[in-house]
């Protein structure tokens, strides 16, 4: 039975990296499930999900051990697929929010979210610039998956009050991945 695991790199960012990464997990015999990576100021971020025969784990680990002497920061956390009975009947919705960047915005959000039992499945933020203004402009969508008890309408009207409360516009709608 293979191995599942998540890898965890944080770097300087240059060209190559994430082929090298992708070829070490096939050199060790692994396939990457899922992964999401991204520039952040001036590092890369990796976050991949594998899974590999537990024989080649040591392979894998000689390869990673290379770019750790690099300098790369890295963690493997060993892990299971998510039971998929837990969010049996659970719905997924869609949430886009939008405005003028300031702090508090994801704290506030998120803490809306928590408070109504919803987990998050996936969340993406930015700041970009404004295209007239050059003002920044925070962005944030997430997936998120809502108990089947929960009122969309409850969530929307608090998420609302947020939005009032921080100038930004957020928008909820079922998600249709």
């Amino acid at each position: 039975m293979n191995k599942n695991l998540v890898i965890s790199l944080i770097g300087h960012d240059r060209v190559g990296l994430v082929e090298e990464l992708s070829k070490l997990v096939v050199e060790s015999n692994g396939n990457i499930e899922a992964s999401r990576m991204a520039h952040l100021g001036g590092e890369f971020a990796i976050l991949m999900y594998i899974s590999l025969p537990p024989e080649s784990h040591d392979q894998l680990n000689v390869g990673i051990q290379k770019l750790s002497n690099e300098g790369f920061k890295i963690i493997i956390t060993e892990t299971k697929h998510t039971d998929p009975s837990k969010y049996t009947g659970w719905l997924p919705y869609r949430i886009e929010v939008t405005g003028a960047d300031h702090e508090g915005i994801i704290h506030k959000v998120s803490q809306q979210i928590a408070g109504f039992g919803i987990n998050i499945e996936s969340m993406d933020t930015n700041v970009v610039k404004a295209p007239i203004s050059g003002t920044p402009l925070f962005t944030l969508s997430a997936i998120i998956s809502v108990p089947p008890n929960q009122a969309q309408h409850d969530l929307s009207e608090k998420l609302q009050l947020v939005a009032d409360e921080l100038n930004i516009e957020i928008e909820i709608s079922p998600h249709k991945g």
